[in-house]
């Protein structure tokens, strides 16, 4: 027997929900219903399928669709949910990392059915959310009849699958923003400290973007800790205290940066194993900025990774080799 799938309808054209409606098209369902801020963005959408509805008000979408995806941005989101008279038994989804399916009570109040499906992915543009949504993890939080449709839509997208409960979300959305958002952050950062030696930034980024490349092939092939290199790893002090000392000359913004990331590098370069407490605990007081180590920052090391201070530091190795 044939799966039944319900029609789609789109509150908020923007990148998202284009790429999403584009993309669930593709993979037979029908996109019927649309409606945005703008005349130019429904109207983009309603390119992308055939059959496709342009609405003036989200309360059309809502009356002629089965499954309606509100794809607005986040702060918007509670306030289309309140302003619509939603029909009993119909799917409202909306899109937002950070948020729960609670800012869609009042559609759960008119007995429809409530989740979250948040494309864990970077969509810079409406033809990069469309290419890289293949394939992507899907992040679903909701009742169980609305987590059942959406479980079908990520399927039929060939996507991966984690169910998250509402007191996740802020984490889950913080933990995204940390690794992709600051991830440009970090190529910015790097690319001015190329300029203080005369490389302009697009050189720059040509130029490193192989690595960032392989550091994300080690992390998916030897996993962490063991894809960890570069000085922390090795345990070179003199290379970290180079570093420090030409940063706060050429670019204190940035030692900032380096300071706060190396002390939460030290401990995955104590469980690659390849430096022991002594050594942590001097990287460990560079970074902080001490003149020298004392016996306070082995405890303080010991507290950080949860270890019994009294025990314990002879099963850690001490390895300062290159």
């Amino acid at each position: 027997m044939a799966e039944i799938r319900p029609t789609i309808g789109v509150i908020g054209a923007g990148v998202t929900g284009t790429a999403l409606a584009y993309q669930l098209f593709r993979k037979g369902y029908r996109v019927i219903a649309v409606n945005s801020r703008t005349l130019t963005s429904a109207q983009r959408l309603a390119s992308f399928v055939t059959g496709c509805t342009i609405c003036n008000t989200p309360q059309q979408v809502a009356d002629m669709a089965q499954a309606i995806f509100i794809t607005t941005p986040d702060d918007k989101i509670a306030g289309i949910a309140a302003a619509i008279n939603w029909h009993a038994s119909q799917f409202v989804i909306h899109c937002s990392g950070v948020h729960s399916t609670n800012i869609l009570e009042p559609a759960l109040a008119c007995r429809a059915f409530t989740c979250c499906l948040h494309p864990l992915q970077t969509f810079a543009s409406i033809e990069e959310a469309i290419h890289n949504m293949h394939g992507s993890t899907f992040a679903l939080e909701g009742d169980p009849e609305a987590l059942a449709v959406a479980d079908e839509m990520v399927v039929a997208l060939e996507g991966n699958v984690i169910h998250l409960k509402a007191s996740d979300k802020i984490l889950y959305h913080a933990a995204a923003t940390i690794l992709s958002n600051y991830l440009v952050t970090l190529m910015k950062t790097a690319a001015d400290l190329w300029h203080a030696f005369g490389i302009e930034q697009e050189d720059a980024i040509r130029a490193m973007l192989p690595l960032v490349k392989g550091t994300v092939n080690n992390i998916e092939r030897v996993g962490i800790p063991g894809c960890l290199t570069g000085p922390i790893a090795r345990g070179d002090i003199g290379t970290i205290k180079k570093h420090i000392q030409a940063l706060g000359q050429e670019a204190p913004g940035a030692l900032e940066a380096y300071c706060t990331l190396g002390l939460q590098t030290i401990p995955i370069a104590l469980a690659k194993g390849r430096i022991g407490l002594e050594t942590a605990a001097e990287i460990r007081a560079a970074l902080e900025g001490k003149a020298t180590f004392s016996e306070s920052d082995y405890s303080d090391l010991y507290t950080m990774l949860g270890l019994d201070f009294g025990a314990g530091s002879a099963n850690q190795p001490e390895n300062k080799q290159t």
